[in-house]
């Protein structure tokens, strides 16, 4: 296991990138505790990928460092830094056997065969293939490749960290639970440092100790999936987690007020944001129908979903949504909103504001 380092790192793709547009990777610098567990979450596209690969050392940045266990390794090949990486698409030995496959990366260091015979088991039974070890790779489905892949990834105890770039794309939905449910497992038991790739939010949140958000090519955010829920750091967080994400407001805010649409609502703390932009950002779990009293808004529709139903409304132009039980009893003809108060953000120029007296939120570079 090892603290991750990120010292001064960026990386474009173009060999003399002129301006901040130009970097895949805008400058990027963090510490990732020992032995955590991180999912790198975002859309496609905003650089998770190209970190974990400077990571793992199949790329080299183009400035900066990249440190394990305050150890520079950035020019270090990936054999030499000890850790196992798991890919999107499944790559295994299609001539072997499923348990060769699995020991292989214990072979190739010399493990004792007892130990060996063991461990495969072990993995085996942890991605179900104990029933096939005895079975060539070659016509295997994809998702059978896929475990057969993680598993020669979580075979090693001995690691630095252990890298996931997206890996269950290709698993079934039942089966993804299972291996999520398991990867959690092998992290609580034996400690290994963890990145995992992502653009599902379902798979991050419930993987992750800490989910790191990406946005064009920046980490706007590093917490726990309450942090991100309860207050997200930048309006891209707000939108990205959460189903459907947190509604946002263009908005006057002075002192314990703002108001939105000509209508004044109270906050709960005291705001001085400056910006370009002053929003409001609540999640639509803060958003309540009502008559007469609010924010005016139409209902355009219901959408129930079982555990809860969906409300599509607008405001001023704008599509708003909320969520009510199932339980809830609507108004019969509903005319505007009103919030909780503890569910309101204030952001300006996309980033959140800290209430007067607050902690400072940081941004993430």
């Amino acid at each position: 296991m090892a603290k991750i380092t990120l010292d001064n790192l960026a990386h474009s793709y173009l060999k003399a990138p002129k301006s901040d547009a130009d970097y895949a990777l805008k400058e990027l610098n963090h510490d990732w505790a020992d032995g955590e567990a991180y999912a790198l979450l975002g859309a496609s596209g905003c650089g998770k990928s190209t970190l974990l690969n400077i990571i793992s050392g199949l790329l080299q940045p183009s400035q900066g460092r990249i440190l394990f266990d305050d150890v520079d390794v950035t020019q270090a090949p990936t054999a030499a830094r000890n850790i196992a990486q798991v890919f999107q698409f499944p790559v295994v030995y299609d001539t072997m056997t499923v348990h060769d496959n699995l020991a292989f990366p214990l072979r190739n260091r010399g493990a004792d065969p007892a130990y060996v015979a063991q461990r495969v088991q072990d993995i085996a039974a942890m991605i179900g293939m104990q029933d096939r070890l005895r079975q060539k790779a070659r016509g295997l489905t994809a998702d059978a490749k896929q475990k057969i892949s993680l598993g020669r990834g979580m075979v090693r105890e001995d690691v630095n960290a252990l890298l996931f770039d997206e890996p269950l794309t290709v698993i079934d939905p039942h089966m993804k639970w299972e291996l999520r449910t398991q990867l959690k497992q092998l992290h609580h038991d034996f400690g290994h440092t963890m990145i995992y790739v992502t653009h599902d939010q379902t798979e991050a949140l419930t993987f992750a100790d800490k989910v790191v958000v990406m946005h064009d090519g920046r980490v706007v955010q590093i917490g726990t999936p309450q942090d991100l829920f309860e207050q997200p750091a930048h309006t891209f967080v707000g939108y990205f987690i959460g189903s459907p994400g947190m509604n946002l407001f263009d908005a006057e805010v002075t002192g314990r007020t703002a108001r939105i649409a000509g209508v004044t609502v109270d906050l709960p703390n005291t705001y001085a944001p400056r910006g370009k932009r002053v929003q409001i950002g609540v999640r639509p779990e803060f958003v309540h129908l009502g008559t007469g009293c609010g924010i005016p808004a139409r209902l355009l529709r219901v959408e129930d979903v079982g555990r809860h139903r969906i409300l599509r409304l607008e405001v001023a132009g704008q599509p708003v949504n909320a969520i009510a039980s199932e339980a809830a009893e609507l108004p019969a003809v509903p005319d505007s909103i009103r919030f909780d108060p503890e569910g309101i953000n204030v952001y300006a120029d996309d980033w959140r504001v800290a209430p007067e007296g607050g902690a400072t939120t940081e941004r993430a570079a």
